[in-house]
């Protein structure tokens, strides 16, 4: 409760999360306050929020869940991988890494069944903070990371270099820099989804000296092919598809970009044996090890 209080910062959300009453919660709290000999929670209005004790307290309660969790898994160490592994991943890494494996999956463990939702990162993290996943295919790139909390674990599964997809019949000559200049007057499509690739070409344009001018907004990245051949503005592409007729994709360097895909699991959960699996068949290597971005 006092980790859903630090959360989400009401007892009233904290009672509807967990489908007791305000005063079961309130109650609860106080006899944790008082077996701990210290102050919780402190008044703030009309609502309460948590003593430098409770934050602290609130940190280590991740850790203590999560040795819990672990706790239950260790009674049935053994057990073969079986049940509903929820996945949510952004449409890509979903056709990229998990598509190919189901093949795999079946063999080893028929028992496994997955149940995939397209989301974009941010909406799959925060189906995972809520429990409503046990997976979640997430990606950043390495000019604007994303810093996870403590209570997931990362597994990086994948690597994509992006160029700058450019009229076919423009110069997309030299270093990542000098190829945004060039099109500094130009309209720019980014992500209606997710900011991420717009930090990136806001970083790079700025490296230019020139705010871009930010147009149009797709999450889809055939749409986005379709109005930079319409002369609709210029975006970041994937260089490994092919370019369509109209347009070209030109390779940025220095700075380079690159989008990294995560599988990401709650802390603890990375053990469960069917999320453990599809772990080890998502790890790029066999000795790629969980960590964090």
């Amino acid at each position: 409760m006092l980790l859903e209080l630090s959360q989400l910062g009401s007892m009233r959300e904290v009672a509807d999360e967990l489908g007791v009453t305000t005063s079961t919660v309130s109650q609860q709290l106080a006899v944790l306050a008082k077996e701990l000999n210290v102050t919780l929670l402190e008044p703030e209005g009309r609502r309460v929020r948590l003593t430098p004790a409770g934050r602290r307290l609130a940190a280590h309660a991740v850790t203590i869940l999560a040795a819990v969790e672990a706790a239950r898994i260790d009674l049935d160490p053994d057990a073969e991988p079986a049940g509903e592994v929820r996945v949510a991943s952004f449409a890509s890494a979903a056709r990229r890494h998990l598509l190919p494996l189901l093949s795999r999956l079946g063999e080893l463990s028929p028992h496994v069944h997955l149940l995939m939702r397209e989301h974009e990162p941010f909406e799959a993290l925060d189906l995972l903070a809520r429990d409503e996943v046990d997976l979640a295919l997430i990606y950043d790139y390495d000019l604007a990371p994303h810093r996870l909390p403590d209570s997931v674990r990362a597994l990086r599964i994948g690597t994509t270099e992006w160029g700058l997809a450019i009229p076919e019949d423009s110069d997309g000559s030299g270093n990542a820099v000098e190829v945004f200049r060039r099109f500094r007057d130009s309209e720019w499509i980014v992500n209606s989804r997710n900011t991420a690739d717009e930090e990136v070409v806001r970083t790079i344009a700025a490296l230019a000296d020139f705010t871009p001018r930010i147009t149009h907004r797709a999450d889809s990245l055939e749409l986005v092919e379709d109005l930079i051949a319409e002369g609709l503005g210029v975006g970041l592409l994937p260089t490994a598809i092919p370019a369509r007729p109209g347009i070209t994709i030109a390779n940025l360097t220095e700075p380079a970009v690159t989008m990294r895909t995560y599988a990401v699991a709650r802390l603890g959960r990375e053990s469960w044996a069917p999320v453990a699996l599809l772990l080890r068949l998502l790890a790029p290597a066999p000795d790629s090890a969980v960590t964090r971005p």
